[in-house]
């Protein structure tokens, strides 16, 4: 790796031949490009970031500015990835991949209307493209276009049949519709195609139960997580929050006192035990819980500890 360094750092200009310079180039080249590779296997991503634009500083390689936006995208700089990715296009301008990694960065952007219209070409390329209408689905759900994403969905769950991805996807769109009934055959069909023991299906089947008035399937639903999970922070929050709907206050106490066991880091069952504490009279437990809270996560904690966040109103899926 010390011939990046010595790239970067040498200021002395090479006297090389302008027959030799290609030859060079093409070996300078070679070399970023996998020591790029082995720091990414080493997870040294900052330097293979470092390899990877130095080596597309000699030649536009397509595969090269693919192993960089994903580079950038475990780094955390989704606008960087982004704007490789739009050079990508320049090479090949119909590569499905491209266009589908596109989206999901645009995901990670919160640029929901522009993901739809990635979608739209990936799907004008290649309509027998299963994800791309999959993604679609995604991408109109999060701007609250509920009914045309439930028809993406369905012809994505049309074009491959055992879609367990698409069939999860529709059950969550119709829970928002709040259509119970076609919500839980949906995830059922889940559970159905799934190995055995699949959180998420699980905790949207318990949310389902909830809409449908069954509150003590769902609460059974987010036990079942718990017992193959123990540390899943999601299944406490809605088995907790179920109970204190129910008036079932030590229930409650007991599922948070259980999730800080497992979690001891878990700042929203602080809050959460510590909003039930005030409801039930424990003043002085409260305060200490939404202490800890606030210590935990000290931008949101302090929500707890001022009293600002409304205890009703993050009972009502305000959380989720």
């Amino acid at each position: 790796m010390g011939f990046l360094s010595s790239l970067f750092s040498s200021s002395k200009k090479e006297d090389t031949s302008s027959e030799e310079k290609p030859k060079e180039d093409l070996k300078n080249f070679d070399i970023l490009k996998y020591d790029g590779i082995r720091a990414m296997q080493m997870r040294q991503v900052g330097y293979a970031i470092k390899c990877f634009q130095k080596a597309l500083e000699i030649e536009s390689d397509f595969e090269t500015m693919n192993n960089l936006v994903n580079a950038y995208v475990l780094v955390g700089e989704p606008e960087s990835a982004l704007g490789v990715i739009d050079e990508m296009f320049l090479i090949e301008p119909e590569h499905i991949q491209t266009l589908l990694a596109r989206v999901n960065i645009l995901f990670h952007l919160d640029r929901d209307g522009d993901a739809v219209s990635t979608c739209d070409k990936a799907i004008e390329l290649e309509p027998d493209n299963h994800i791309a209408w999959f993604l679609r689905a995604k991408a109109k759900r999060a701007i609250k276009n509920h009914a045309e994403a439930i028809e993406d969905v369905s012809q994505a769950i049309t074009l491959k049949e055992d879609f367990a991805d698409g069939f999860l996807l529709r059950s969550e769109i119709f829970l928002l519709m709040e259509e119970g009934e076609k919500a839980l055959e949906d995830v059922n069909k889940v559970i159905s195609l799934v190995e055995e023991g699949e959180e998420t299906a699980h905790l949207l089947r318990g949310r389902i139960y909830e809409l449908l008035g069954n509150e003590e399937d769902a609460a059974n639903e987010y036990r079942e997580v718990l017992d193959l999970n123990p540390f899943n922070e999601q299944a406490y929050l809605l088995a907790g929050k179920l109970m204190v709907t129910r008036q079932k206050y030590d229930e409650a106490m007991a599922i948070y006192d259980e999730a800080l066991e497992h979690v001891e880091s878990f700042a929203k069952a602080y809050v959460m035990r510590g909003k039930l504490k005030e409801l039930t009279g424990d003043k002085e437990g409260a305060e200490e819980d939404l202490r800890m809270a606030a210590e935990l996560e000290p931008e949101g904690g302090e929500e707890g500890k001022t009293g600002q966040a409304d205890f009703d109103n993050m009972y009502k899926g305000g959380l989720f």
